[in-house]
């Protein structure tokens, strides 16, 4: 679809959108629209063009840049819908609060946006970047604050074009990691909508980076898809791994129930899950490949194996299970812990929605983002190679960058 035809379909749809908000019932022909549309609708969609420049490419710099404030780049890959192959041509369409949390017009800023006959605006502090062969972005802007009624973190508003006949859909914001607004339950809450929104900033410098892969169509409604799930293990790639507490029976953390994801989860790590159907020689080929992953990546690495085989649970048995494992393989890097079941509430492993009844689930994360999943693989040199290329591909130049010094 060419931008003009998108304005003008935004143009018309946006005109709905205005004259619809402040009532309460709808007709039944804008609910089925609405519902039809892939993403939905939503709020100030007319905005999205308003002075779009004529030529976009992967960088930009918002016009708050040479403004006071923390300078911030949020950066990534846009991945098509398998969450692997990088997506070229796709434009995002970003806008933000200024350090005070608020949406404010400077009509000395080409891309300023006056407000509307109600009062919306989407302020100076907005623009456009669009994907390269590579799917990377580059936004350099300043750390916005949040509202003024301190009732939501701070955030940017991130839409989505794709280069095909799909219309503009939005995604999760944008949001930081160290921000006290954004609490556990408002995590918990997170839609998802092309991969979780959380950053985690490092710092280069006086720059502070975050880093943040969107895949296209995940968890976006109506989005057109031929690619079926045939098996089901644990979240989606993009999304977070939920933090639990799973009890340890071998490893550095012995006899304790700490996070694995939170003390661990800032570089890369490996979530081994096996529930109801162990195959004790595989677990043991597996441990013992991780075991030399950890030793040779030492710091920017973490295993654990995690079971939840529900059947015959016994807390002492389980725990005597896997310590006598870990002393017959000899581990020292690995660490080896249960849970009840994967159902589990009081660990809360039930937020990452492991099937108990497949052989194996791995979740590779890095940042606390998942950036690997794979079912049911068994311990062969092709699968170790997979393991070990997947994890290889996803250091960059911000891997290994400290935290933000506050």
């Amino acid at each position: 679809m060419s931008i003009k035809k998108s304005i003008s379909s935004l143009a018309v749809f946006g005109l709905l959108l205005l004259s619809c908000n402040s009532q309460v019932n709808q007709s039944d022909s804008t609910r089925s629209e609405n519902k039809e549309r892939v993403g939905g609708a939503f709020e100030n969609g007319e905005f999205i063009y308003y002075k779009i420049p004529d030529a976009l490419n992967a960088v930009d710099t918002s016009a708050a840049w040479t403004d006071e404030g923390e300078k911030i780049l949020l950066t990534g890959i846009v991945y098509e819908h398998d969450g692997r192959t990088p997506a070229k041509g796709v434009v995002l369409y970003y806008y933000h609060t200024n350090t005070g949390g608020r949406y404010i017009h400077k009509p000395q800023q080409l891309r300023s946006m006056p407000p509307n006959a109600l009062g919306q605006t989407h302020g100076y502090i907005r623009g456009w970047v669009k994907t390269g062969d590579d799917g990377k972005y580059f936004i350099y802007t300043l750390r916005p604050g949040s509202y003024p009624s301190h009732d939501e973190p701070a955030h940017v508003h991130v839409t989505v074009k794709e280069p095909n006949e799909i219309n503009e859909y939005y995604i999760d914001d944008f949001v930081f990691d160290d921000d006290r607004l954004l609490t556990s339950s408002r995590r918990k809450k997170m839609l998802n909508r092309g991969g979780n929104g959380t950053v985690r900033m490092v710092q280069q410098g006086a720059l502070h980076i975050g880093e943040r892969n969107i895949i296209l169509g995940l968890n976006i409604p109506n989005y057109p898809s031929t690619k079926a799930i045939k098996v089901r293990s644990g979240n989606n790639l993009g999304e977070e791994v939920f933090s639990f507490m799973p009890f340890h029976a071998w490893g550095p953390d012995k006899g304790t129930k700490t996070c694995p994801v939170c003390k661990y989860g800032w570089y890369h790590g490996i979530l081994y899950f096996v529930g109801n159907k162990p195959d004790w020689s595989h677990i043991k080929n597996w441990l013992l490949f991780l075991e030399g992953e950890a030793e040779q990546r030492k710091k920017y690495f973490k295993a654990y194996f995690v079971y939840g085989n529900e059947n015959k649970y016994n807390k002492n048995n389980r725990e005597k299970l896997l310590e006598d494992l870990g002393k017959d393989l000899n581990l020292t890097h690995v660490a080896l812990t249960f849970v009840p079941s994967f159902s589990d509430s009081l660990s809360e492993i039930k937020l990452n929605n492991i099937d108990p009844d497949v052989e194996s689930t791995f979740i590779l994360y890095r940042r606390s983002k998942i950036i690997g999943k794979f079912i049911n693989l068994e311990p062969s040199p092709e699968n170790f190679t997979l393991i070990t290329q997947r994890l290889e591909e996803t250091i960059n130049e911000y891997f290994h960058l400290p935290n933000p010094l506050h």
